[in-house]
């Protein structure tokens, strides 16, 4: 059984990705995080304390575990933070790459890095594999830095990208588009929803398990990894209000400009999945499936 160690496992897709192998086996897990382990099950994995900023630190706790395989999912996702702190983005999303290269390198550990629709500028979405990056923001750009220097080591390397992520973590820490226009339509408050960019929204479930399927299938180069479904973000928070009955007077429709965010978003992504099904295997919910696997988890 390969033993995968996870970077970044208390965010969204860290925990899904322990939620996974707890409940299917298939590979052994250690879970990295800065500060202590925020997953409430304790047992079936191992925990250890790691800052991606630390060098020193994640060449030890990488030397500790060896690990077959590391997935790299920390990162600054914020795109107006990054914007606005150029930095520490930097430090967190290229130099962080950099440090696990060197190990992964050494070692002959083979790193899944997530990266995202942002490389590209959102001029002629739906975009596939080999299609021209061009990204539109800083957070882009220190994506694509990523990029270039993973593809250009000597490291095993499979780079999934993937569009606006969408489930519940255990601590609801953060939301996302979907649980925030739930949130608010349930409240009856009114939100402005921009329907000039278009997505194909992702349930953390189908990333995590992508995540599982490049280890388990030894993946090589870049897949797109996102839903099928594609639509505005108006279209989604209108299917949001649809699925969970709630009143679309509420919905206020505005175009990106009039928001004047720092960071430029780009207008149309979304991915061609072919490479992913016909390598990996992925096989993704469709947007009303993923939207019941988070009315089941709110069940409990």
């Amino acid at each position: 059984m390969k033993r995968i160690l996870v970077t970044g496992s208390n965010g969204l897709l860290g925990q899904k990705i322990t939620e996974k192998v707890l409940a299917e086996g298939r590979v052994k897990l250690i879970t990295t995080s800065v500060g202590a382990n925020r997953y409430p099950v304790k047992a079936g994995y191992e925990y250890a304390e790691m800052d991606i900023l630390n060098p020193e630190q994640v060449k030890a706790v990488i030397e500790k575990y060896r690990p077959d395989s590391v997935i790299h999912t920390a990162a600054l996702t914020n795109v107006d933070a990054c914007e606005a702190n150029k930095d520490l983005c930097n430090r967190l999303n290229v130099d962080s790459v950099a440090t696990l290269l060197s190990v992964c390198e050494e070692k002959n550990i083979q790193l899944i890095h997530l990266s995202t629709d942002f490389v590209f500028d959102g001029k002629n979405g739906p975009y596939r594999e080999e299609d021209a990056v061009n990204p539109v923001s800083y957070y882009g750009e220190s994506k694509v830095m990523a990029e270039v220097l993973i593809r250009n080591s000597k490291a095993n390397y499979a780079i999934l990208r993937t569009i606006l992520v969408y489930g519940i973590s255990h601590d609801m820490s953060r939301s996302n588009i979907v649980l925030w226009a739930k949130a608010a339509l349930e409240k009856a408050s009114p939100i402005n929803v921009v329907n000039d960019q278009w997505r194909m929204p992702t349930l953390a479930e189908d990333l995590a398990e992508a995540c599982l399927l490049a280890v388990e299938r030894d993946a090589r180069g870049i897949y797109h990894i996102s839903g099928e479904d594609y639509m505005s973000i108006a279209d989604l928070v209108r299917k949001v209000a649809d699925y969970w009955k709630l009143d679309h007077s509420f919905i206020n429709e505005i175009s990106s400009a009039s928001l004047n965010q720092p960071a430029k978003r780009p207008e149309k992504t979304g991915f061609v999945l072919d490479k992913a099904i016909k390598d990996l295997g992925y096989n993704p919910h469709s947007f009303e499936e993923g939207l019941l696997v988070l009315e089941q988890q709110m069940a409990g």
